[in-house]
């Protein structure tokens, strides 16, 4: 069925379906005036497959890498700790350049290969638990005279020695791994995973990510708790008592030249707001000497200018490249801790498809495009290990989220935001400004995102019957399992001694990785002990991923593989066999040729200035 437009501020699709007026983006005229000034508010400006104007695209690609901001430096400023950068603030500079790069890599791949829905890739901190763990153990903890700024020369070859061996035995566990994500996506082996992984295991693997970071948060708070409870108020303030503002924003249109539009800023870049205003007055208070100009005194980790001249010595253009920092090295510990990792990884990611198809106006994600989105994941994963970036990739919820608030659906902003990325990535300047952030305002941020990150692991009970007494002791005793037993392997390394280095150093891994204790005893104890499918969740869990598709646009225009593969392949009978391919044999009964809905390129609006952001921001 052909669709016709109609014009309610903005052109929007009715979709005629057996004579009945279908319409996802747009309104019907039908509705009366309540409804159709709540579904006003819900209505998608552009959908999956809409491709709104250049400038549209750009403006809204850079709010997603904004939005993506907080979580892609945190993880290289996390990681330097282990790696021995804390005061090598220009190898820092090149860390955050390189995920920037790869995470801009990855977005493109995953768009136009993968899953094709208009989700963000980045940094995970799925990854990052096992990765500390690896650097935590005896023969990686770092050297005494490189926690003193004093006695580090970061052009000396030891230095760079000791940082380099390091962050290659982290690149090759994570490429080892990355290769059981490759595996499990692109033979289909993801549902098979998703039947036995519920909410019980869920819900304290996910939590304990945020859980065990806390040391870290805690540290950076805590060199200047001033600074850092600042940060954490304008944070919360923003996103909790603000969000609902809106704030007038100078716009420009050819039929209303220059006026102003009402954006939601605060809930859109909550933390970025913090982050910059906390910034800036880290960076008055040490032009004005407010802050000690003595590295002993308390207070001085706050001033801005204690990576000496980083800016400076940053090149403008630098351009990332596998191997950078040498030959990878492969450890076994390594390895199956990052598995651990990898499985959470994907577990997530595949809740994110669903809420991703949900808010960008396109129908349930069929299995091939949820096994081609997992196994284009563990590319990029593989992709992060070669470049170098000590951690691996994963799609960012937080984009997510972001699809909700622009009311844009189009995958065309996040290759805009995919391209943006790579561009930022080699400018090196670009990194070399984010190491000047003080650590106590990191520290502020910290205890907002690893909150946040716990919360949202609980949150996954909400599908499992939580007055069952099996359940809440499922869900405790992971939980604290999760918490005792890391903290006191770490006391204690010298207690795993098997006779045998390469065990002794898997087990150090694993047991000194939260995430991996809670979620394996909350998988174990889920599978095992009696409990219907309505009890544990797994009944709520399914359902909360199906969704109806009737009112969506037809799932081949959205998942089918560009350049006309599709129709290439459907004339092959072998493609049903292939688990990442489409196949139109094994499309879902309920799209018929009744209720199948054809599609045309949107024409750009002529009023899209209510959803466009002032450059200046």
């Amino acid at each position: 069925m052909s669709p016709e437009k109609e014009s309610n501020g903005m052109e929007n699709y009715a979709f005629a379906v057996d004579g009945v007026v279908n319409r996802f983006c747009g309104l019907s005229e039908e509705q009366d005036a309540d409804s159709s000034e709540e579904d006003s508010r819900n209505k998608l400006a552009y959908c999956v497959t809409d491709v709104p104007p250049w400038y549209l695209c750009i403006i809204l690609g850079i709010q997603h890498c904004l939005t993506a901001f907080g979580g892609i430096i945190a993880i290289p400023l996390i990681l330097s700790q282990g790696l021995c950068l804390q005061h090598d603030g220009l190898t820092q500079s090149h860390l955050i350049s390189t995920i920037f790069f790869v995470s801009g890599l990855c977005t493109l791949l995953q768009v136009t290969l993968g899953v094709r829905l208009p989700i963000l890739q980045g940094g995970t901190f799925t990854l990052l638990a096992p990765s500390m763990a690896l650097l935590s153990m005896p023969e990686w903890a770092c050297p005494a005279w490189t926690q003193n700024a004093t006695l580090v020369n970061t052009s000396s070859p030891e230095f760079i020695h000791v940082w380099q061996s390091r962050m290659q035995v982290l690149q090759g566990s994570i490429m080892v791994g990355s290769l059981f994500q490759v595996l499990v996506g692109f033979s289909g082996l993801i549902g098979l995973f998703m039947r036995f992984i519920g909410p019980l295991t869920i819900a304290p693997t996910i939590s304990l990510i945020g859980l065990s970071l806390f040391d870290s948060a805690g540290m950076n708070a805590g060199n200047h708790w001033g600074i850092s409870a600042m940060t954490t108020c304008l944070i919360v303030l923003f996103s909790q008592y603000l969000r609902h503002i809106a704030i007038p924003v100078p716009t420009y249109s050819k039929a209303k030249k220059f006026h102003t539009s009402r954006m939601y800023i605060f809930q859109i870049l909550p933390v970025l707001l913090g982050i910059t205003v906390s910034w800036l007055l880290c960076y008055l208070f040490t032009i004005y000497n407010v802050l000690p100009s003595d590295p002993n005194q308390y207070g001085y980790l706050a001033r801005t200018d204690i990576k000496g001249d980083v800016i400076g010595s940053a090149p403008w253009f630098r351009f990332p490249y596998p191997g950078q920092w040498g030959l990878p090295t492969v450890s076994l510990a390594g390895v199956l801790g990052i598995l651990a990792g990898v499985i959470s990884s994907m577990i997530e990611s595949v809740g994110d498809y669903h809420a991703c198809a949900r808010l960008s106006g396109a129908p349930p994600p069929p299995r091939h495009a949820i096994n081609r989105g997992i196994g284009i994941e563990g590319i990029g994963c593989l992709l992060a290990g070669a470049w170098g970036t000590g951690n691996g990739t994963t799609s960012y919820s937080e984009n997510v989220g972001a699809l909700g608030i622009t009311k844009v659906g189009s995958r065309m902003v996040i290759v805009a935001s995919g391209f943006i990325m790579v561009i930022m990535g080699m400018f090196g300047k670009i990194g070399a400004i984010f190491t000047t952030i003080p650590t106590p305002v990191i520290g502020g941020m910290f205890l907002v995102m690893f909150g946040v990150i716990s919360a949202a692991g609980i949150s996954n009970l909400q599908y499992a019957d939580m007055n069952s007494s099996r359940n809440i002791f499922i869900f405790g005793f992971s939980m604290f399992t999760g918490l005792a037993i890391p903290n006191w392997i770490i006391k204690n390394p010298a207690v795993i001694a098997t006779g045998i280095v390469e065990l002794d150093q898997v087990l150090q891994v694993l047991l000194t990785t939260s995430m991996f204790v809670g979620g394996f005893f909350g998988f174990l104890l889920d599978n095992t002990i009696p409990g219907t499918k309505r009890e544990r969740g797994i009944t709520a869990w399914n359902k909360a991923h199906e969704d109806d598709s009737e009112n969506t646009l037809e799932s081949d225009e959205v998942y089918g593989l560009p350049c006309g593969i599709t129709s290439r392949l459907s004339s092959c009978s072998w493609v049903r066999y292939v688990p990442f391919c489409p196949s139109h044999k094994t499309r879902p009964q309920n799209i018929t040729p009744s209720s199948s809905i054809s599609l045309d390129k949107k024409e750009p609006s002529k009023n899209d200035t209510h959803i466009i952001v002032a450059v200046a921001l």
